[in-house]
């Protein structure tokens, strides 16, 4: 699974993805929120009307499809 190191690692490219989502992200707090993972889901929650746990679970199951859409990538290009 993609953890959060490997999303922050290159943020730019994630965010697009992150955005469509999660649509009431604004790019403007991403500096503030974008590379703490705790700060996020809080950030997450407050944005789009959930609870911490749920933003947590939300951003878990984003994770696993970024992790599941990677490894598609990688096997269609061999």
């Amino acid at each position: 699974m993609l953890n959060w190191a490997d999303l922050t690692q290159d943020w730019d490219a994630s965010y697009a993805r992150a955005k469509r989502r999660f649509p009431n992200l604004r790019n403007r707090d991403m500096a503030r929120v974008g590379e703490d993972r705790k700060q996020f889901e809080a950030y997450l929650a407050e944005r789009h009307h959930l609870t911490v746990n749920e933003a947590r679970e939300e951003l878990e199951d984003f994770l696993f499809t970024e992790a599941l859409n990677r490894e598609v990538a990688q096997t269609l290009s061999k």
